[in-house]
């Protein structure tokens, strides 16, 4: 996205949440839309703007066994790989809008392709494909695969130590595990972490408290957006996480505060469904 566009119609959009991960949601099937990082970071604005945590813009396939695809973009105008309730959110978009009656749907995003399903209760069900551990796919720096990596980080009080798992849904993710989610310091933790240099396109930060081997409660901070509702590739890998580590068992629910996920993974090899709800707030059009 380079220089910014002015349009002479307005721009028709749909603002939607999963869990109050919230978005809004254009589509350019019928219509191009190309849009600067200031124009998304202007619309991205809770004051003066729409307000999301990521804008969802709809596009024709790129290859005949696709229905569609998406670009995703953060709050500050970055383009980011994927977003486990965002893709809910597309599912949802394209029945309401009437632009395909298909259930599944086959979808490409910058870097992989999902397979989206509506259930019946209108829950929607994604195939988020299959986990990546090797510390190149994140990237991360590291002398070799590990389940667990240590690296120290500058805090306000001093240098911490924080070890953490490293898992990428297509987008890359290190999961803490803690004893007390709620009282735990996940902005400074969070954005000190995700701008390590060993991660050098930063990295997604979930802190995970286990309540069971079935039940997680789950705080992400997100790159370029800062801590979410509820992250949907976070959820799959703080599940990820757990189960490599012989802490889960293979079907979670994972307890975000913007509400509940279920996550189930087989084996190291599977793909991680994710199941979830998703609503429409409303519809609107916006001059840019």
């Amino acid at each position: 996205m380079t220089e910014p566009t002015n349009y002479k119609d307005p721009l028709n959009f749909t603002k939607m949440h999963g869990l109050g991960n919230d978005f809004m949601v254009v589509n350019a099937v019928t219509r191009q839309i190309e849009l600067s990082k200031e124009q998304i970071a202007s619309l991205a604005r809770r004051q003066f703007g729409i307000g999301f945590d990521q804008l969802l813009i709809v596009e024709p396939p790129t290859s005949p066994d696709l229905d569609f695809c998406y670009r995703i973009f953060n709050l500050d105008g970055s383009e980011v790989e994927h977003c486990g309730n965002g893709a809910r959110c597309f599912a949802a978009y394209v029945y309401q809008q009437g632009l395909s009656i298909k259930n599944p749907l086959r979808v490409g995003t910058v870097n992989r392709v999902l397979s989206l399903k509506t259930e019946d209760n209108g829950e929607v069900t994604v195939d988020m494909g299959a986990p990546e551990t090797a510390p190149q796919k994140l990237p991360l720096r590291a002398s070799a695969s590990a389940i667990t990596y240590s690296r120290t980080i500058q805090l306000g009080s001093g240098p911490m130590e924080i070890e953490f798992s490293a898992v990428s849904m297509g987008n890359p993710h290190a999961v803490i595990k803690v004893t007390d989610v709620d009282n735990t310091a996940v902005k400074e933790i969070g954005k000190a972490l995700g701008s390590h240099p060993d991660f050098p396109e930063g990295v997604n930060v979930g802190f995970m408290e286990i309540s069971s081997r079935s039940a997680i409660k789950l705080r992400v901070f997100e790159r370029g957006t800062g801590e979410t509702l509820a992250c949907g590739t976070g959820a799959c890998a703080a599940v990820v996480a757990g189960c490599l580590q012989g802490l889960l068992d293979d079907t979670v629910k994972v307890n975000l505060p913007g509400g509940q996920l279920n996550i189930h993974w087989l084996k190291p090899d599977a793909p991680v469904m994710m199941t979830g709800p998703v609503s429409t707030v409303y519809e609107g059009t916006i001059q840019i």
